[in-house]
């Protein structure tokens, strides 16, 4: 071979073994199968996108920059900063537990826990969501959450402030796997949506599905409420991606799903 030749081949496959994807704590990115062929016996939701297949994977959230090497590209998870979200309860007895509303609470977190570790296959799964709610966004994903400026564990969902009663759809078809009224969550359901992939809602004040039933996107599962801990109506959706919380709101930009593929 030409040594100038050789030179260049050798850049280009230098380039590609340290090539990597940036992405926010938890945002979703895709790596075609074709890339990193021994990913399909780790992962399960897999999308097609103009011929080639990708698995669509999650970057969980980190308050420090992070390298993830268990692919065939580095993954490179940025620090960032979501700022702070501070809420005062009156009611005290629910933010300081006695042992039988702790002992509730921990036996209501199994359950959800273990909801949350289903994998249908029996299910497609799509990643063209839509809000849930038609309301005003009061507390981001990410945020650092104090209640009565005690330390919390950051909020990990979307809040969605609404007038009671408003109405709460599917964001995208799936299968009700848990119904239920905790201490926390209040009224609260959990969407299978297939393949690892799954959505919850909190503090409705109706549910009008029922464990088991199929439902499509744009579905009326309940209505806005102010059941459990809480300051006021509203939606607390959380998504899960294998696993891990993600960011429900990027979910719902338009073209979101195609975004991903931009650096193919």
């Amino acid at each position: 071979m030409h040594k100038n030749l050789f030179l260049f081949s050798l850049f280009l496959y230098t380039c590609s073994l340290f090539s990597k994807i940036v992405i926010d704590p938890g945002e979703i990115f895709a790596i075609k199968v074709d890339d990193c062929p021994n990913i399909q016996t780790q992962r399960e939701l897999f999308v097609a996108f103009e011929g080639n297949k990708y698995v669509i994977l999650p970057a969980p959230f980190t308050n420090d920059e992070l390298i993830i090497n268990n692919y065939c590209l580095p993954i490179k998870v940025n620090k960032k900063k979501f700022g702070e979200s501070r809420i005062t309860i009156e009611d005290t007895s629910m933010v300081d537990l006695n042992k039988s509303d702790s002992e509730r609470a921990f036996k209501e977190s199994q359950l959800i826990k273990q909801s949350l570790n289903t994998y249908s296959k029996d299910l497609q799964p799509s990643l063209h969501f839509i809000s849930p709610v038609n309301g005003v966004i009061s507390s981001r994903y990410g945020k650092q959450r104090y209640i009565n400026e005690k330390p919390r564990s950051p909020h990990l969902a979307l809040d969605i402030a609404a007038i009671e009663g408003t109405p709460i759809i599917a964001p995208s078809s799936g299968r009700v796997i848990l119904i239920g009224d905790f201490f926390y969550s209040g009224n609260y359901l959990i969407l299978d949506h297939g393949n690892g992939l799954l959505s919850s809602y909190s503090h409705m004040s109706k549910v009008f599905v029922g464990k088991d039933e199929i439902v499509e996107q744009g579905h009326v599962i309940g209505e806005v409420g102010s059941t459990g801990r809480v300051t006021g109506p509203h939606l607390h959706w959380s998504v899960y991606l294998s696993k891990k919380r993600i960011n429900p709101e990027s979910l719902i930009k338009e073209n979101y799903l195609e975004s991903l593929f931009d650096r193919f």
